[in-house]
Order: structure tokens, then sequence, then C-alpha cells
């Protein structure tokens, strides 16, 4: 994910299977000063009318611009939440380095973050975290010609990370020093023209990469490694009723099996371990 907290701000429309074409304005449009920003259930908003998403772009299948329109994973669940509240997701994409700290939340410029995020203690003590919603691993991704099969097989090479993401902190603590770059596009960059030799990320994202027949012809997974993460989603601290609805909205989904859906279209064949994970402590 990214690195810098130079402010690069955009608001994008979203579209999914579950809404349709939010069209925004801008960053300075706040409805004109009409309409209530308290949705359903006492929520209040930062915008009225529209539950306003910070996200990084681009980390498919969680969210990237396709089309013209930011898409994904994330983006399709938070639509459902905000459907429940009777309004539509806006998006703002913002540096990485936001989500650890929780900036743009305290500023009021986001109603809550969507970004393929890690729950760690150390993020903890500044955001609150809704519910897990997705079990997350490691992997490996190298050139089949590389000759390297296992995470083992890194020392020595030079190895490639997204900056800020968990992906580097375990390369780092396994005693690798990572090149880090910006964004998971630089990362498969930089594999692809031979800036490294392999690269560690999120598993989901390289999924997502070997979908394309190019990189599937090129590039294999030498191991996936389980490190025990969950994704959630997140609100500024103390936002109970936010809190609530994302965690309600969560529930429905895998309980009426839009979650599965949604699942399946946007990372793959359903795996329920990955789906439904444990709470986070």
């Amino acid at each position: 994910m990214k690195t810098t907290f130079g402010r690069r701000t955009r608001v994008l429309a979203a579209t999914t299977a579950t809404a349709g074409l939010v069209l925004v304005a801008g960053c300075s449009s706040d409805d004109g000063g009409s309409g209530t920003k308290t949705a359903a259930g006492g929520v209040e908003l930062v915008k009225a009318g529209r539950l306003t998403t910070c996200t990084h772009l681009p980390y498919p299948p969680f969210q990237s611009e396709i089309d013209g329109k930011v898409q994904g994973f994330d983006v399709s669940l938070i639509d459902l939440v905000a459907d429940d509240l009777g309004v539509k997701q806006a998006i703002l994409d913002t540096p990485f380095e936001n989500f650890k700290t929780g900036a743009f939340l305290n500023s009021g410029e986001c109603d809550l973050a969507a970004a393929g995020m890690t729950i760690t203690a150390e993020r903890k003590k500044n955001v609150d975290f809704s519910d897990p919603y997705f079990e997350a691993t490691q992997a490996v991704l190298v050139d089949k010609k590389s000759g390297i099969s296992s995470f083992a097989d890194l020392k020595g090479k030079k190895v490639g990370a997204q900056a800020q993401t968990t992906g580097e902190d375990y390369a780092k603590s396994k005693g690798l020093d990572p090149v880090s770059f910006e964004s998971s596009d630089a990362v498969i960059n930089g594999l692809r023209t031979g800036q490294v030799q392999a690269v560690v990320i999120d598993y989901p994202v390289v999924q997502g990469w070997l979908k394309d027949k190019a990189n599937a012809d090129a590039f294999q997974v030498a191991e996936q490694i389980n490190t025990g993460e969950q994704y959630g989603f997140t609100v500024k601290k103390g936002n109970t009723k936010l809190l609530a609805a994302i965690n309600k909205a969560l529930a429905e989904a895998k309980a009426d099996g839009t979650y599965k859906k949604l699942y399946e279209k946007w990372i793959g064949p359903y795996d329920e371990s990955a789906a439904s994970p444990s709470p986070a402590a």
C-alpha cells in the first residue's frame, strides 16, 4: 500500500453490482448545506447523503479504477452499508499512511476507511476496526524462470514489497531488506522489469494478477504464507453507531448469500475459511 503522507485526494465515482453510478462533484461539494448529515440509525455522516470512504488506489481485487469507476470487493461491501443507511457511497483516494493514523477520519474528511487493511494492535491505537471480513495470507510471487521455490530461497535475493504493508513488515521480520514500492501496480511492474527477483504481497492481490494470462504465463506463486492476518474496515475511534452499521451489513451479507456472491465475483472460488474469520480480539 502507500508511503507518503503528501496529500493526493480525488473523489471518485463508485459502481458495483449492488449500487448504481454515484456521481460526485468534487471534494469541495457538500450538497450546498442542504439535507441532513444524520442517516438511518442515527449515524452521523461527514457529507449529507453520502457515506464517504477513504481508500488508496489501486489495490485489486479490493478496490481499483476500472473503466473510470472505482470497483472491487471492499467497494461492494461498503455499498451494502450505504444502502442500509439510505445513502450512496463516495470514494476518496488518499495516502495509505492515513489509514494507520486515522488522520482523515479524525479531520472529518471520511466516514470510514476501506483499503484491504490488516487488523493490527498498532493500528487499533488510532482507529476502531469492524469485525474481520477476510482472512488474508501473504504470497511470494516470482518469475517462473527464477529458480525460487519458497520464502527461504529469498535470502540474498532482491525482494520487493508494497510500502507500509504487512507484507513489507513480514519480509523485514525475517531479515530481508525489501525494495519498497508505492503501489501494488508498481510492485508487479518491479517484478516484470527485473528491478526485483520476487515480491511479497497479499495473496488475494496475487490472485488478481494471475487472472491475466500474460502474468500467469510469466509468474508463479513460490509459496503462500499463513500469517494469521484479518482484514477490517475502520472508523474514527468512538464512532460506535457507524461501526455497528458496518458489522450489521457484514453479518447480513454472510447470512443471506450476498457475501458469497461478491466474493466469487471479485476474489475467486469461495473459500469459507477465508470468508468467515473469527472475530478479532
